[in-house]
Parts: structure tokens; sequence; C-alpha cells
């Protein structure tokens, strides 16, 4: 009863979060009601008995890419004056409604799944200690093959972010 109490209360902080990060103006605070939301999110991934996915939730996504977004908000150097959006014309009321109509879409097609299908999964799946064997052992050749991949992704990104000596 505990946990499922916590679990709506998380997961309503995520939505408010979200919600917040939607409607503000400023792209700094919206920046940071993101990472609230991804907070709360890796509490919902604690109480979902998934400790790995919540600690890379926190350390990826609240920590690294949310670091970049700030410093590139930072670097563009807004304006007031250029926050301001038309939030009620055509277009985005067309897309909202798009969104609405697949939110429900799937709120149906959710609601005639049989809970029975799912199968439980096996209560070391998804720990820390699992995935460090499966990384480390039987997928040790891609997780290398894609650890060299960011690494000239890195090196493109110098290369290209330098600038020329005149």
């Amino acid at each position: 009863m505990g946990e499922q109490f916590f679990f709506y209360i998380f997961a309503a902080i995520t939505v408010v979060a979200i919600l917040l990060m939607i409607i503000n103006n400023n792209p700094i605070a919206s920046a940071m009601c993101l990472v609230f939301a991804f907070f709360a999110l890796s509490a919902l991934y604690v109480l979902l008995h998934a400790p790995f996915v919540a600690i890379m939730q926190v350390l990826v996504y609240a920590g690294a890419i949310m670091v970049l977004f700030v410093f590139v908000i930072m670097m563009l150097r807004l304006r007031p004056e250029d926050l301001v959006v038309d939030r009620w014309n055509a277009k985005n009321l067309l897309l909202g409604g798009i969104g609405v109509f697949f939110v429900v879409v799937v709120i149906q097609v959710l609601r005639h799944i049989p809970l029975l299908a799912f199968q439980p999964v096996d209560p070391h799946f998804g720990s820390p200690e699992e995935v460090g064997r499966l990384i480390f052992g039987k997928y040790m050749i891609p997780f290398e093959l894609i650890s060299v991949t960011l690494l000239v992704a890195l090196v493109g990104v110098v290369v290209l972010g330098k600038k020329e000596k005149s």
C-alpha cells in the first residue's frame, strides 16, 4: 500500500513538473523543471525495483544532458523579447489535438490488454551487477564498438568546433 501511494505521488510530481516545463516562458526555468521531473522519474524507477535505471536517469539525463541544455541556453543569450511566442495559433492547436487523440488511443489500447499477459521478471534483472556482467561478458564487443563510435564523434566535434586561425 505504501509503495503504491508513493508511486502515485511521484507520478503526479513528474506530470506537474513536465507541465510547468511546457508552459514556462523562461528557458532556464523550464530546464530546471525538467531536471525536477527527471529526479521524480528516478524515484519512480526506484519504486519499480530498477535501481540501475534510476541511477542512470540521474547521472545521464539530470546530470550530463541538462548541463548541456543549460549551457546551450546560456550561450544563445536570449533577450526577453525573443521569448514571446504566439501559442494559440492554428498549427499549435492542430498539433495539440493530434496529441490528445493519440493519448486517447493509447489509453484505449492499454485498457484492452489483459494484465495476466505480462510475466514477472527475475528479481536480479536490471540490477547493476547483472548489467555489468552482461556488458563486460556477452556484450563486450558491441559495448567497445559503441565506445569507439562515441570517441570518434567526440573527436569530430572538437575538430569541427575549433576556430580557424587567420
